[in-house]
């Protein structure tokens, strides 16, 4: 295969093919070198080694670009696959510890259900999104992170969808008002008026009184992190797509336009925008994430010159992780897909490497750019 300087040769949906070619190459070695096993980031580019975790809640990321493999070469291996990865994470549709329910069944048994419409597929998505709602905080009216009762993060914006869907497949309006009142708490308390985000809020658990911003991953309380954005602008993109609320929308576009002000001209954050002199300049995890929102995005606004706005940015997002500085395909012994992306970096954990949940965003926004069919 003949490259180019940008790594593949060919317009950039041609591109996109032959990076999807080599993104199921890089997954057949990993399932067939480890199978069974769920990888969170590489360690020196190899996914296999013995630092820990921080939390569970990536296993749905790899069973995920299976489904889309599947769905996009009806190779019936590939659908095998993708149905085995699936069921390994089966028993944690009932999971009361983590706020990550709909990373781990959105991504496969929700696209299982959409390529067959078995109910009985279906029926593990609404009960993980009925037990994600479980989580919520009827003083506080916010869905409580894994860390702590008085923490809500950011992150559980990218979740609240399946709590949406599993309220309006179920038709409980208790379920959709716990759904609803999560996203405007988030809203009021985490989403700044630049249109940044905070990536935790902390509240008294007793009153709900909201305290204070906080963060894990990002340079300071009060700063902006950078991968939390982007689960913010797809996320609330979501939860208007599924509950028509245009306060959702306006979040998710402030968002957006928050994420195009701040980053160089090619696409790619660091991993905190407000951090003077990022010791890593790129964090391509939030780049691939965001590419997949703005094309979202473009497709739920009704302003036309906004839609090709976000599916232009997201278009550039693209023609750069395309290129060898980003894109493994010529690095020999890599075993990601995508390179320079961080967990987190005051842990120390999964940076500069290849992270499960870029690996699957990336591979879902080049599929999009593909034309993957709409999401229901």
């Amino acid at each position: 295969m003949s490259r180019d300087r940008d790594g593949f040769g060919g317009t950039l949906e041609e591109r996109a093919e032959q990076a999807l070619a080599f993104a199921q190459g890089q997954v057949r070695a990993l399932i067939a070198r480890d199978p069974d096993y769920f990888p969170l980031f590489t360690e020196g580019g190899r996914w296999r080694h013995g630092k820990e975790s921080w939390t569970n809640w990536c296993e749905g990321f790899l069973g995920g670009m299976m489904w889309i493999f599947a769905r996009r070469t009806g190779d019936p291996i590939w659908r095998e696959r993708a149905e085995h990865y699936s069921r390994l994470i089966e028993e944690r549709q009932h999971d009361r510890a983590v706020h990550d329910l709909g990373f781990l069944f959105w991504s496969t048994w929700k696209r299982w259900f959409d390529l067959g419409g078995d109910p009985e597929v279906e029926r593990r998505v609404i009960t993980a999104g009925q037990t994600m709602g479980l989580r919520f905080n009827e003083r506080g009216r916010y869905l409580r992170s894994f860390v702590a009762p008085e923490s809500c993060f950011i992150d559980i914006m990218m979740n609240v969808g399946i709590v949406f869907y599993a309220a309006e497949r179920t038709g409980n309006p208790d379920l959709h008002r716990r759904a609803t009142e999560h996203c405007l708490t988030t809203r009021r308390y985490l989403v700044r008026g630049d249109g940044s985000t905070a990536h935790e809020g902390i509240f008294d658990p007793e009153s709900g009184e909201f305290l204070r911003q906080a963060t894990h991953q990002g340079w300071r309380d009060d700063s902006s992190w950078a991968r939390g954005q982007t689960w913010a602008l797809y996320g609330f993109g979501t939860a208007y797509r599924l509950s028509g609320d245009r306060r959702f929308l306006d979040a998710a576009q402030r968002c957006a336009d928050f994420y195009i002000e701040r980053t160089p001209p090619r696409g790619v954050p660091p991993n905190d925008w407000e951090q003077p002199d990022p010791p890593r300049p790129y964090e391509t995890s939030a780049a691939a994430i965001a590419a997949s929102g703005f094309f979202q995005l473009a497709a739920l606004t009704d302003e036309p010159a906004r839609a090709e706005r976000y599916s232009a940015y997201a278009r550039t997002i693209l023609d750069t992780l395309l290129s060898p500085e980003f894109l493994a395909v010529e690095t020999p012994g890599w075993e990601g897909i995508l390179r320079h992306g961080s967990y987190h970096e005051r842990l120390g954990l999964g940076v500069d490497e290849s992270v499960m949940w870029g690996e699957y965003f990336f591979v879902e926004a080049l599929d999009k750019l593909l034309g993957a069919p709409a999401v229901a």
